[in-house]
């Protein structure tokens, strides 16, 4: 943004302090399709583990990555073939999951020890815009403790973690529910 005022500076200055605090292991929580999410950095294994511990989730389940686009995705898993790939694609940007082979540069606490891991290109446009502003995919879990009802706002989350997690004001979408979870080599629907 350019112009006379300085509000492009500041936006600037506001997005190096939340890369900054990603980079160095912090939490946020934003708004999503259907609820605010819990993300971090998927690269720093500090923030991933405090996350994990934050939720009270086990480190067994793995998370999932969201971003704008599939170029942020692809350090994150194998090459797929163009088929399979063609066929994720079809429905991003859009509430649909994949589990797809993750690379070898994945965390085991985004796969949770698995060979896989779960992507999606999101159809939020608040979501999109916090990647493509950082240039980075984000962790994407529901901004709730394990097994309570997710945050549906800025106000829910400061009351459930506090200072732990830098929130990011905005409105989720209209779903009702999670994402559609499929596993691209079986096709099969792990979540509806």
């Amino acid at each position: 943004m350019t112009g006379k005022n300085d509000s492009g500076a500041q936006g600037t200055d506001q997005t190096t302090r939340l890369v900054t605090y990603l980079k160095r292991g912090g939490i946020i929580a934003y708004p999503t399709e259907s609820c605010y999410g819990l993300g971090c950095d998927p690269r720093n294994p500090r923030a991933l583990q405090q996350l994990i511990r934050l939720k009270g989730r086990s480190a067994a389940k793995g998370l999932l990555l969201i971003a704008d686009c599939f170029k942020r995705l692809q350090p994150f898993i194998r090459p797929l073939s163009a088929p399979r790939l063609a066929q994720m694609k079809r429905t991003w940007p859009g509430p649909v999951t994949w589990v797809v082979p993750a690379s070898s540069a994945c965390s085991p606490h985004l796969t949770g020890g698995r060979p896989t891991i779960a992507i999606r290109v999101t159809a939020h446009p608040g979501a999109a815009q916090l990647c493509r502003t950082l240039g980075m995919a984000l962790v994407s879990t529901s901004a709730n403790k394990s097994g309570r009802m997710p945050a549906k706002t800025a106000a829910e989350c400061r009351r459930i973690f506090g200072t732990r997690v830098r929130v990011i004001d905005g409105h989720i979408g209209q779903r009702r529910r999670p994402s559609t979870l499929i596993d691209l080599a079986t096709g099969a629907i792990l979540r509806p």
